[in-house]
Order: C-alpha cells, then structure tokens, then sequence
C-alpha cells in the first residue's frame, strides 16, 4: 500500500498485539513528531510517555476505556508553558504573555499537531492508532496523576501498537458540507442532505463492539447533547485552575 492509501485507510484502532513497538522505530516516531510545526517555533508543548503499568491503568479509569491498559505504548500530549514561562523568569523577563489565552491556544494546537505526525509516522509503519481525548472525561485527575505543574494542560492522549482487530473503515460526511470555497456555505435541511450518509453510518459496525451497529449519524449527534459530562462542561475553569488566563 502507497503513502496516500495508508492515510486514506486510516482507522482507530482499540485492540493491539501484545508485542512492544521495536525501539527504533519508536525513537522515528518521536523524531518525526519532534519535527512538527510549531507556533513561532516556542514548541509549547510536552508529551508524557506512560510505561507505568499502575498509571496506565489510573488513566484508563479515567477515560472508562479498559483497554488503555493493555496498549503497548501509551502517549500524553500536553500544553507546556511551564517550560517558557521559566525560561523568562531565569531571565527576569516573565509577563502574563506566558500564561495568556494566545499562549494556550498556541501550546494546544502545536500538541494536537505533534500528536498527529505521530499517528501518520506510526500508521506509515504498519502501527495501529487511536486517540484518546477521553483523558479530559476527568482533566483535574489527569492533572494529579501525571504531576503536571501550573502552566500545562492534557490535550489528548495516543495509543499505538501492532494491530490485533481489522475493523470496517468508518464513512465520513460528504465532502460538500465539510469543504467550502471562500465563505461558509449555511444549508437549511441538513436531515434531508444527510439521509444517505445516515443509511450508509447504520451499516457501520462500532470499533468499540465489532458486534454492534452504530446509531446514524444524526442520532449520535443528539444523544452526545443529551449525555454531556457536567466535569467536561468545566473545562475552562480547570484550564485557569492551572495559571491560564483564558
């Protein structure tokens, strides 16, 4: 398979080989993630390696996946201003622009991009991958197990290991109501314009239970509404928790 169907293949992957990633290529993995773009190039991020079986397992409660506790390899990607606000204070020149709103916001998009080199290099490779941003289902709990300090933030988590399951290739929404040229194109009937993308969601068979349908698109949408997590709603409280003024 060519570079491009890889990536156009791409599915999550929730079941892994019990087999460790070989040593060098996880050393690429991390390499290739390294060499992401950054805001400004302050790199404001961190990423936290979980080889602790006992943390692996705190988290995987955390998220209310079991199965984090069993992947091979288990990254943490985080806003890290911590590491540039010190680097001011040693010499006396911190401000508040080291903790402000543009700062978080710079130190979340460089740790999703990191966290996404990371996944094309792995599947590029032959690894199968999930994300994990269930570890903010309880960010204040991720933040004490993994000691992170005022300034830094958990962004998203990424499993990674030799695929053990081969699940269906999960459908997208058609292209021409997710890709606009110029301006945004509003539509007023999207349960009609999404009707076959609904049909083709119900054939679908969730990676979480490959015995199991998932509910059309549409469906999943309200019942995300209806089943909101009040600690995931706090988010911006717990983000100036940390010294962020957003």
């Amino acid at each position: 398979m060519n570079p491009i169907e890889t990536l156009l293949d791409h599915k999550t992957i929730r079941e892994f080989k019990p087999e460790p990633v070989p040593a060098e290529l996880l050393q690429t993995l991390i390499d290739v993630s390294k060499r992401t773009a950054s805001s400004q190039g302050l790199q404001a991020y961190s990423v936290i390696r979980i080889t602790d079986p006992e943390l692996k397992s705190a988290i995987s409660k955390v998220a209310s996946q079991e199965y984090i506790a069993r992947m091979p390899e288990l990254f943490i990607f985080i806003v890290d201003a911590y590491r540039n606000y010190c680097i001011g204070e040693e010499q006396h020149n911190a401000t508040d622009v080291a903790y402000g709103g543009d700062t978080f916001f710079q130190g979340w998009t460089d740790a999703c991009l990191a966290a996404q080199s990371l996944v094309v290099a792995a599947e590029l490779n032959g690894l199968g991958t999930v994300f994990l941003g269930s570890i903010l289902n309880d960010a204040p709990k991720t933040i004490e197990l993994l000691g992170l300090p005022k300034y830094t933030f958990p962004v998203v988590g990424v499993g990674f290991g030799v695929p053990n399951v081969e699940p269906q290739l999960k459908p997208r929404i058609p292209t021409e109501y997710t890709l606009f040229e110029n301006k945004y194109v509003a539509h007023e009937d999207y349960m009609e314009l999404l009707k076959d993308y609904d049909a083709e969601m119900a054939e679908y068979y969730d990676t979480r239970n490959m015995n199991r349908k998932v509910d059309c698109f549409t469906k999943q949408v309200v019942t995300r509404f209806n089943n909101r997590r009040d600690v995931r709603e706090q988010i911006g409280d717990q983000i100036r928790a940390q010294g962020f003024t957003i």
